[in-house]
This record gives C-alpha cells, structure tokens and sequence, in this order.
C-alpha cells in the first residue's frame, strides 16, 4: 500500500515536472524558429536627426573608461547631436582628470549606495531640460559600431518609444567568455529577434538601449532598483502597453566574463532578479491578460518562470539518462523528446559563426557551469537587494566584428 502511494506520488511528480520542463523547451523551439524569419518593417522616410545623450554609467571602471569614452566619441553622427555622458562612481582622480581633457559631460559621483538607476538618475536630474530628443544607455565597457546612433535614430518613434540594440561579444578569449558569447546571442534570437518577428516586443537587456528622452526622464523618476533595472523598466512599458522595437544590425560589443568566478557571481544576480520579478508579477500579468488582454505583460512573466537555459540542459539530460538507466519505461521516451526539443532550440538560435572547434572544446565548460549556477540558485537570497559589481577589464578589449 505505502510503496503504490509512492509510485502514485512519484508518477504525478515526473508529469508536472515534463510539463513544465517539455513547455519550455516547445516555447523555446517556437521562438527559436520564428527568429529565422525577417522583423516585418515599416518604411520611414524624411527621418529628423535627434539630439542624442548617450549615458554611461560607471563604478569604479577606471580601467577601461579612457577607451570607452573614445570609441563613444567617434560616432559617425553630427558632433553637435549628441552628448558622451559619464556618470563615474568611486573613480580615481588620476581617471577623472584624463576624462577632463575629453569633450564629454563628466559627473563626478560617490554614492553612499551605488547601483546604475541612481547613476542615471542623477545625471538625468543635472542635464538640462528640453536638450535632448533621445537618450542611449550604455555599460561602462560597452563600444558602439560607428554608425549606432544613426540606426537607432531612425526607429525612436511614437510608436516605439523604446529601441534594444544588438549587443554582441566584444571578447571570446576564453571558453567562459565564448560560452556567455554564445549565450548572449541565444537570448538575442529567441527573446527578441524572435519576438519581435511574432508581433511582440523585444526584451530588454540593460544596456545598448536607447528611449524617447521625455519619456525615459519621467519613467526613471519612478524607478529605484538595485539589481534587474532591464526587467524593471521592461515590465514598466509592457504592463503601460509600450513596445520595445529590436534592431539586429545594431551593434554594441560588450565584454563577457572570463571565468567562473565572475560567472557565479554575475548569474546568481540575474537569477535572484529573475525570481524577484516572478514572484512580484506572475499573478499580475494572468489577471492583466484575462482582463485587458495584455499578451506582451503575460508573456514575459512566462519567461520569468522558465529555468536559466543551462540549468534546463542540466536537469533534462539528468533526467533522461537516469530513466533511460533505471529503465523507467513510462517516462523515458518522454525525457528523450523533452531534451531533444530543447537542444534543436538551442542549435536553430546559435550563430552560424559559433560552429568551430573552440566552442566543441568551450561545451567540455558546460557541466562547470550547470554546477556553479546551481549553487548561485542556493544562494540568491538577497542577492537582489544588494549591488553585486562585475569588473571590466582592458584585456577584453578584442572587438570581434560580425
């Protein structure tokens, strides 16, 4: 009797456990599939320049900021449209006084408590009114391609008041780096590309970003937030019915962490405001569909509940091979197509330019990888109440142009 309770009880697990796990796996392939289609676009002709502020916000980056400020400084975009704005936080002097000989707007900050909205906050505050038409955020070792502005500029719009550009790896020096690369650009295909082909907005990912600088300037008055500033402002224009526009031939390079320290420390971050901003908008976003059909909102509460892609690979090829060695006939075939799902997703989302043989040799990474975020998921109390710092480095510095 006891041990038929317990076959029951274990029957019932493994079934809520393949739905939850095989959806997400079908939700992937939907997406991953939809990102090999075009971004339907509408023609705009007789575009107005905008004056831009490009924002970049920065914690104690005196390493890599001098090149920073002088790659943003080189736009192919009228001088005169458009501001290098540096908010350094906890710089040396030496630093400031080099940025000081740049023509850029430079504030010089010490916050008690840093975290990137009130960097940007402040800076917002100390620019003037009215100067600008649009606002562009960067991370403090972003490098946009020379012509950026000119591409963002032709889709700020009424009708999208919020633009994500093509962030891309500025380095794959490692197996680490090219791993979060290669990661970055799954996340680029599925949740934005391929949203974006489906009718939906793209998501946000924190910097390469660029707003309607009224809008941005009010919205940010509400905003405070120490870690999940893209997931805050993202829920903020969904929830208002906004749309996020993608532009793929955007490009911004951005440096990716190199080893599993930096790893860790940066996904238990991104996993502990992931599981914040599920709990605070899951029940939310099912009423916001039911009531006001808000898809966009509904949508990405989904996405909130999904496990990290490389947790999922974890966990799937676990339970697949322990029902395929145990002999667990019921569930097997199930697993297998579970996982099957999952890795063709993955394969449709990856970049043609990543089949080589050092990302065979980075995947031998995975399992260290699958193992460390799984002790950042034990340990993401409180994660996202505090400001975790990921250093940049000079040595990164290895723009790989697409």
């Amino acid at each position: 009797m006891i041990l038929q309770i317990l076959y029951n009880v274990w029957n019932i697990f493994q079934i809520l456990l393949l739905i939850y796990l095989g959806s997400t796996g079908l939700y992937l392939l939907f997406f991953a599939i939809a990102s090999l289609f075009k971004i339907p676009r509408r023609h705009q002709s007789n575009e107005k320049l905008k004056r831009f502020a490009i924002l970049i916000p920065c914690y104690k980056e005196d390493e890599v900021i001098i090149e920073v400020a002088l790659e943003a400084l080189n736009q192919h975009y009228p001088k005169e449209l458009y501001d290098v704005v540096i908010i350094a936080d906890n710089f040396h002097q030496q630093t400031i006084a080099e940025l000081e000989k740049l023509p850029l707007i430079i504030f010089n900050v010490q916050f008690e408590i840093s975290t990137k909205t009130r960097a940007i906050n402040y800076a917002l505050r100390n620019l003037p009114d009215n100067a600008y038409d649009a606002v562009c955020i960067l991370d403090a070792d972003n490098i946009m391609e020379a012509d950026f502005l000119f591409k963002i500029n032709s889709s700020i719009s009424k009708e999208y008041i919020a633009v994500q550009g093509h962030r891309v790896a500025k380095n794959t020096n490692t197996s680490f780096a090219l791993l979060d690369a290669i990661s970055e650009e799954i996340n680029n295909q599925l949740f934005r590309k391929g949203q974006r082909v489906m009718g939906l907005s793209s998501a946000l990912i924190g910097s390469a970003m660029a707003f309607d600088y009224t809008f941005f300037k009010r919205l940010m008055q509400e905003v405070e937030v120490v870690g999940g500033f893209d997931k805050e402002l993202e829920i903020r224009l969904l929830k208002d019915g906004y749309k996020i526009e993608y532009l793929p031939d955007a490009y911004v390079y951005d440096e990716k962490v190199q080893n599993v320290k930096v790893f860790s420390q940066q996904r238990r971050r991104w996993l502990s405001a992931q599981v914040h901003y599920f709990g605070r908008n899951f029940l939310p976003a099912i009423k916001a569909l039911f009531k006001n059909g808000n898809v966009e909102y509904f949508n990405k509460a989904i996405q909130y509940l999904q496990l990290p892609r490389i947790l999922l690979l974890g966990v799937l090829f676990f339970l697949t091979a322990t029902s395929t060695a145990f002999r667990i006939p019921d569930y097997t075939a199930w697993w297998l197509v579970s996982f099957a799902i999952t890795i063709l997703s993955l394969i449709i989302s990856v970049p043609a330019k990543f089949y080589h043989a050092s990302t065979l040799k980075a995947l031998l990474y995975l399992p260290v990888g699958f193992f460390f975020m799984f002790l950042s998921l034990l340990k993401i109390r409180g994660a996202n109440k505090k400001f975790i710092h990921t250093k940049h480095t000079f040595n990164a510095f290895q723009i790989k142009k697409n």
